[in-house]
C-alpha cells in the first residue's frame, strides 16, 4: 500500500465534520458533538494525535456503556465574583469549560484574576486546550486536572494519583504562544499502553509491575503503576494537582475515580483553570515576555510548546492525516 492509500487526509473543517458525526452515531447531543470535535480537532492538529482522534474512541465507548453521559448538560454556578463552579453531571469536562469561557474571559479581565472549577468529569483531554484558548485572548492561564488513580509513588505498588498534568500558557504577541503541559508522572499512560500493545520495553524510572518492583517490561507495568519524574518531587507535584484538581473543585481524588476505560460508571475527575489579566499589572507584558523568550532561545533554551504552535500552522494549511485504520475505526468510508 502506497504512503498515500495509508492515510486519510482531512482539512480542520472536514476534520471537525467527522469527529461530530462520530460522537453523534455514538448517540451525543449537538453541543457534546461540537465541542469534543473542536477539542479532538485542536489536539490533532497541534501534534498530540494520542489526544486527538486516537483518544476518540475513548469517549464514544464512554458514551455506549454509560461512563460519559452523552446528553448532559453542564451546570455553571457563579459562587463568587471571581469563581465560577461546574458540575459536568458526569459528561464531558469540554462542554462546560465551553459554556463557562466568555464569563470565564469577562471575569478576569473585569477583576484580574479568575477561577474555573469543574467536577463529576470525564477525563479532560489535551489539558493545554484550556489555557492555550485563554492565552490566545490575551490572558496568562494555567490548567491542572486529577483521573483515575495510575501512578504510585517510590516505595510503593498501589497507584495513588492520575498522572496529575499541569498546563500553562501566556501571550508572547504576534499571536505566539508560551505553552507548558506535561504530567506528574515520568511518562504519559498513553505512551505506556503503546509500547505494551507493540512489546517494546521502556526505559528505567517509568513504571513498576503489579508487586512495586521496578520493570522495563510495558506490559507488567499496565499491571502495576507509572512513577512519578524526578522521584519525590515529582510525587510532591502530583500531590498538589491532586489537592487542586480534586480537592478544590470538589471532584473524586483520583483513588477513589473509577476506571476511565471500563464499567458504566463516570470517573468524576476534576478541572481546575486559573486565569490572569497581565496587563492590569504590565501593559508591556506581552512585549517583554516576547523578548525574553528571544534571550532565552539565544542562550540555546528551547521555547515550550513551539513545536505544537508549528504543527497548528502547518495544520492550517495542509489539513491533517488520519492512519486509514483509524479512520475506518472510528466509520469513515
Amino acid at each position: 500500500m502506497s504512503e498515500s492509500a495509508a492515510f486519510k487526509c482531512l482539512s480542520l473543517a472536514e476534520a471537525r465534520v467527522f469527529a461530530q458525526r462520530c460522537c453523534l452515531n455514538a448517540g451525543s447531543s449537538q453541543e457534546v458533538a461540537l465541542a469534543l470535535a473542536e477539542a479532538t480537532v485542536s489536539a490533532q492538529g497541534h501534534g498530540l494525535p494520542s489526544l486527538g482522534f486516537e483518544h476518540l474512541p475513548d469517549y464514544l465507548r464512554g458514551f455506549a456503556s454509560g461512563r460519559i453521559a452523552r446528553l448532559a448538560q453542564p451546570q455553571l454556578t457563579q459562587v463568587a465574583p471571581a469563581m465560577i463552579r461546574c458540575d459536568a453531571r458526569q459528561g464531558i469536562a469540554q462542554l462546560g469549560f465551553d459554556q463557562a469561557f466568555a464569563a470565564l474571559s469577562d471575569n478576569t479581565r473585569q477583576l484580574g484574576i479568575s477561577l474555573f472549577a469543574l467536577h463529576h468529569g470525564f477525563t479532560c483531554g489535551e489539558l493545554g486546550y484550556y489555557p492555550r484558548r485563554l492565552a490566545s485572548e490575551g490572558l496568562v492561564a494555567l490548567a491542572f486536572c486529577n483521573g483515575p488513580p495510575l501512578l504510585t509513588v517510590a516505595g510503593q505498588r498501589q497507584p495513588m494519583y492520575s498522572t496529575n498534568p499541569l498546563a500553562f500558557a501566556a501571550p508572547c504577541g504576534d499571536g505566539r504562544l508560551l505553552l507548558i503541559d506535561q504530567a506528574s508522572s515520568a511518562t504519559a499512560f498513553v505512551n505506556l499502553i503503546k509500547a505494551a500493545e507493540a512489546g517494546e520495553a521502556i526505559p528505567e524510572g517509568w513504571a513498576v509491575d503489579a508487586q512495586g518492583a521496578a520493570t522495563l517490561n510495558a506490559r507488567e507495568a499496565m499491571q502495576g503503576a507509572l512513577l512519578a519524574f524526578g522521584g519525590s518531587r515529582g510525587a510532591n507535584i502530583a500531590l498538589l494537582v491532586e489537592v487542586l484538581a480534586g480537592g478544590i473543585s470538589g471532584a473524586n481524588w483520583s483513588l477513589d475515580a473509577p476506571d476511565f476505560r471500563s464499567g458504566a460508571q463516570s470517573p468524576g475527575a476534576g478541572l481546575l483553570v486559573i486565569a490572569i489579566a497581565p496587563h492590569l499589572l504590565d501593559e508591556q507584558f506581552e512585549a517583554r515576555l516576547a523578548q525574553q523568550m528571544q534571550r532565552l532561545a539565544g542562550l540555546g533554551v528551547h521555547p515550550p510548546g513551539q513545536a505544537k504552535q508549528q504543527a497548528w500552522v502547518r495544520a492550517q494549511k495542509e489539513g491533517i492525516r488520519l492512519p486509514m485504520a483509524l479512520y475506518r475505526q472510528l466509520g469513515g468510508a
